[in-house]
Formats: C-alpha cells, structure tokens, sequence
C-alpha cells in the first residue's frame, strides 16, 4: 500500500464540541499509531478531503510524523471554501494542513453546489488510493457511512482494503496515553 485516504466523524458526532477537547489527543494517538506502522510498511502519501474532525486531526498527527517519516499529505477538498461556516479552530487547521500539504487542489473550482460535489470527492479519493483506513464504529456510522458504502462499491471491483479504528483501538489509546502519563 502506498497511498492511502484517512477519513471519520466530524467532531459533533463523536460529542466532541471544544477544538482542545481530551477525547481529540485519544483519537490522534490512534491515528498516529497505525499511519506509523503503515509508513514502516512502505506508505508514502496519505490523502484527504480536509473535512472538519478525523480528517483535520490526521493533516496534524502528519505535520508530526513529518519530522521523522518519509510521508506525504494530500488535500483535495470537494469545492471551494468548504470551512466557510466552520467554527473558528477549525478554520485555523484547514488553512494550516493547506499550507503543509504536499499536493493540495480542490475538485471543483467553485463553492458548494450539491450533495454531488461529495459523491465526486469520494469516488476520486477511492480511485487514487490504495486502500482506506476509517475511524468508524459500525453501529454507528454517522456520515461515513456515504464514504464506507463507495469504497465498498470499490472494493467489488478491484483489491481496496477498508482498514478501520473502532472504539476498542480508541481505548487502547487511551491506554497507552494514561500508562505513558502515570510513568512519567
């Protein structure tokens, strides 16, 4: 697997509704966690839509790896000022991981149109990766869901692994987070 797409909730569905919430640190140590090991196993880019929630805390747990990893970032946005009635924070991260990103273009040059502008920008992400690594509880899928059924649909016609984080890797984040603060 070379390139991969990272996507998953939005804060509001996680109940996650302040930008320095804890539950935001649990989640990108998962991420960071599992886009380590896939760098080690010869990942080279990582690609996303810049979508508030996973998408943007993964663009950060990248800006990280950068310093140590070979990895690449890739942000292609559906349409034009897709932040525009986002709140402030969130803002502030799509403009960071814009300016960070090694490929950055959106679909269409235009601002939102329609629900299509979404289906495009996930049937793209599919077609130019490898596989996809979700941040999803399956009894929950929440607006994933679009994305995990294209990939599914995907998946029926070539090799495109759908790689998750569920709520038990979350834990296991919490975990290691709670272990590394009690050691130090």
């Amino acid at each position: 697997m070379k390139v991969l797409t990272v996507t998953g909730y939005k804060p509001i569905e996680m109940n996650i509704f302040k930008a320095n919430d804890h539950k935001i640190d649990f989640i990108k140590q998962a991420i960071k966690k599992r886009l380590i090991q896939y760098v080690e196993e010869g990942l080279e880019w990582v690609l996303m839509s810049g979508q508030m929630g996973v998408e943007l805390w993964t663009s950060e747990v990248i800006m990280e790896l950068k310093e140590n990893y070979d990895i690449k970032f890739g942000l292609i946005p559906p349409f034009e000022n897709q932040d525009k009635n986002w709140p402030e924070p969130y803002q502030m991260l799509l403009e960071e991981a814009s300016m960070f990103a090694d490929f950055h273009q959106t679909l269409y040059k235009d601002e939102y149109k329609g629900p299509y502008q979404f289906k495009a920008r996930d049937k793209w992400l599919i077609e130019k990766s490898d596989a996809c690594l979700i941040l999803l509880d399956e009894e929950f899928p929440g607006s994933t869901r679009f994305f995990l059924d294209e990939a599914k649909r995907a998946g029926q016609k070539k090799h495109y692994p759908i790689l998750t984080i569920t709520p038990l890797d979350l834990e296991d984040a919490v975990q290691e987070i709670q272990n590394d603060q009690f050691e130090h």
